[in-house]
């Protein structure tokens, strides 16, 4: 049995769930809206104050999904009530980010700048020159989004010079040595 999937999904006050036909799971609360269709598969009920994902038989695709399933409904959850962020560094000299509007601007040593709009539903915060901040309701689209600004300019592994995750480690390598 998935240790995940088993896991009962508590849902918080002020969150109101709804399981249509098809799987098609609605999660509303405090900071918006969030729909998802799930796979068929799997039985979603909502029981009290809890959501409980079965599995219909033990296949190894039924065992893929059910904690999939479980861990999908669980970040809607938490991102109508708490929301996701994504912290990003900028590294470099004369690397640094502005905010236009609801439009990114990037210098990242390029001949032009990078502009890039914020979608829908997420948000960039700018904490100085260096350091963005990406906010919204929906885990995957600020992953997304924060990795779309990352490929920009990834971080080099000689001087550490671009754009990382606050959270990252870059292995630095030694660079070339002089001859004697």
């Amino acid at each position: 049995m998935s240790r995940i999937g088993r896991m009962p999904i508590a849902v918080p006050a002020g969150v109101n769930v709804v399981i249509a036909e098809n799987n098609k799971v609605t999660v509303t609360g405090p900071k918006g809206t969030l729909v998802r269709v799930l796979p068929e598969e799997m039985e979603i009920k909502l029981e009290g104050e809890e959501i409980i994902v079965t599995r219909p038989n033990d296949l190894k695709r039924m065992k893929s999904l059910h904690g999939l399933t479980r861990t999908l409904i669980a970040n809607m959850v938490t991102g109508v009530t708490a929301g996701y962020e994504k912290v990003l560094q900028i590294n470099g000299v004369g690397y640094k980010a502005q905010k236009n509007g609801n439009t990114l601007v990037l210098s990242l040593g390029y001949s032009h700048l990078v502009q890039m709009e914020d979608p829908e539903g997420l948000e960039s915060v700018l904490d100085g020159l260096t350091k963005i901040t990406i906010k919204g309701i929906d885990k995957e689209k600020v992953g997304q989004y924060a990795a779309e600004i990352r490929d920009k300019r990834r971080p080099e592994p000689y001087k550490g010079k671009g754009i990382k995750y606050s959270d990252e480690v870059i292995r630095r390598k030694v660079g070339k040595t002089g001859k004697k």
